[in-house]
């Protein structure tokens, strides 16, 4: 089955800087694009994606569809969805098997973490499936061929996602390294189970000499994991994100949210099964 991404819109400009992104990844991999469109039943719906444009009319979408359309490379469905979000995206997942869902990240402002994490939450607790999260940016970001890869030490597995991560890097082709974020002082090595994790996935080829390994010492781990994903040397960051890391009520605080709402690049977010 050929690759394809499936992009949530609503019109605005995170959504068409997501939008620019997906098809340049698109481009790359040889996928197609989805577009969705949810015109949500309620003007207050706290899976939104900005909620600027909740009202549009059959006509105004597919007149917005088409001006979309008219810029993208890749080939392209569009489709639109209703009532809450995270429903109508997890419907759209079961009919076209996306690789990724994308979303585009409206900067943050002086607005609380806290509101700005219930779509991704909601997507991520409806259907655990690859998120990537796109930030606003003056242009948009090449396609991805630097992936720092951040794991916890912990064992873990991608499940069903695993051969659809690995084409998608493969098809790219990105060099992979691997990020541990180690307490201040600490000496310690990054254990041998989270190296086997990453073997076993297929993401690299032989971490038994892997060379691209990474330790930094950070008092946090999203503090560590935003230094390196800003020092220039990586165009996209991925996460392992476990169920316990979105399940709880303090998702905002969790690592995953963190990076997802400050991250200066695109942040794939892999969905471990536990």
């Amino acid at each position: 089955m050929a690759l394809s991404l499936l992009v949530l819109t609503d019109f605005t400009q995170p959504a068409d800087h997501a939008l620019a992104y997906a098809d340049r990844l698109a481009g790359a991999v040889g996928a197609r694009l989805v577009l969705l469109h949810v015109r949500r039943d309620a003007i207050l719906d706290p899976e939104q994606l900005s909620g600027t444009l909740a009202g549009l009319d059959t006509e105004a979408i597919r007149l917005a569809f088409a001006s979309l359309e008219r810029g993208l490379t890749a080939p392209a469905v569009a489709e639109a969805g209703h009532g809450l979000v995270a429903e109508a995206v997890a419907r759209a997942v079961r009919q076209h098997q996306p690789t990724l869902i994308v979303l585009g990240r409206t900067e943050a402002g002086n607005t609380p973490d806290e509101l700005l994490t219930p779509l991704a939450l909601a997507l991520l607790r409806t259907i655990p499936h690859p998120l990537l999260v796109v930030p606003e940016s003056p242009a948009t970001p090449p396609a991805p061929r630097r992936v720092l890869l951040a794991v916890d030490g912990e064992p873990f597995t991608l499940g069903p996602y695993t051969g659809a991560v690995r084409r998608l890097l493969d098809a790219l082709p990105a060099a992979l390294t691997v990020l541990h974020v180690l307490p201040p002082g600490s000496a310690e090595e990054l254990p041998r189970q989270a190296l086997e994790s990453v073997q076993r996935t297929g993401l690299a080829d032989d971490l038994t000499e892997l060379t691209r390994h990474r330790r930094v010492s950070a008092p946090h781990p999203a503090e560590g994991i935003l230094r390196v994903a800003g020092s220039a040397e990586f165009d996209l960051v991925a996460l392992i994100a476990r169920p316990r890391s979105f399940l709880g009520r303090l998702f905002h605080h969790s690592v995953t949210a963190q990076v997802l709402l400050h991250s200066p690049i695109p942040v794939l977010m892999l969905p471990a099964m536990e």
